[in-house]
């Protein structure tokens, strides 16, 4: 583990030393505790285009995000294969495999990136792949094995560098990072937690991860009930401000951070071609 780290974090800090020049920085690793000032987070359509210098983030289901970036370019995360009937083809694809739910063993031969966050048992694997206005990394953690035991190395946090921002999926995660797990993940801007309280993270242990991560949005995912979903808005509401959307689809910017975290609630609708 400790490898792995270390060559995740000289591969960080070499990129930081040699931005692309189509790509914002990011002051992801250079961990601050002030997000710029306010202004509202707004919803659009998957099919538009993306504004300048934001991402857009649609809650597809289950973990799975469609991230769009101004470029161009289409992530989607935990993918599973099935995002809806809309005629997409993503760019870039990372999955964990933790269930079935969060990946897929045929994946679309035309993805020109597919990556796993999981390597060879208990090894793990290292991602570093930069397409110049976005860049994707990822920090392995471990998850409970299908034996009862436990795959170290066996889930991956991924983290998306773009337009300056840092925005983190917490895939399958089923334990507190350790001290040097959290210095490579770095500042998120945006993440994505699942709050399920049970099949990953205890509440109170994601609550704990979360409030550490000080990140100015946190967005809900991997939840099976408004039950477990209320539980988490109320542990977090003493820290953290809370904002509902009817809708799926979030965008976001430098300009749009809030300037005290918030939790926003996003509903998930599969891509739909008519829309």
């Amino acid at each position: 583990m400790r490898q792995i780290l270390a060559t995740l974090f000289v591969m960080i800090v070499g990129v930081h030393a040699s931005w692309a020049q189509d790509r914002r920085p990011s002051h992801c690793i250079a961990i601050a505790d002030a997000a710029p000032g306010l202004q509202y987070l707004h919803k659009a359509a998957w099919t538009d285009p993306v504004p300048l210098y934001s991402v857009r983030l649609r809650y597809v289901a289950h973990a799975s995000f469609l991230l769009q970036t101004h470029g161009g370019l289409n992530v989607m995360t935990d993918y599973t294969g099935l995002a809806g009937d809309a005629d997409l083809v993503p760019d870039v694809v990372t999955m964990n495999h933790a269930h079935s739910t969060h990946w897929t063993p045929f994946p679309d031969p035309n993805i020109k990136h597919v990556l796993p966050g999981w390597g060879p048992f208990g090894e793990g694997i290292a991602h570093y792949l930069d397409l110049g206005e976005l860049l994707v990394r990822n920090v392995p953690t471990d998850i409970r094995s299908q034996f009862s035991g436990v795959e170290e190395n066996g889930n991956s946090i991924f983290i998306f560098e773009v337009e300056g921002l840092c925005i983190g999926h917490l895939g399958h995660l089923h334990h507190i990072p350790s001290d040097e797990q959290f210095a490579a993940i770095g500042r998120l801007d945006v993440v994505m937690a699942p709050v399920d309280g049970g099949m990953t993270l205890p509440l109170n242990e994601m609550m704990t991860v979360l409030r550490r991560l000080k990140s100015s949005v946190v967005i809900p995912m991997h939840w099976f009930s408004g039950f477990a979903l209320e539980a988490f808005l109320e542990g977090m509401s003493d820290s953290f401000a809370i904002e509902r959307h009817e809708g799926s689809e979030l965008v976001v910017s430098l300009r749009s951070l809030p300037d005290r975290p918030t939790i926003v609630v996003l509903r998930p609708r599969f891509l739909m071609d008519l829309e």
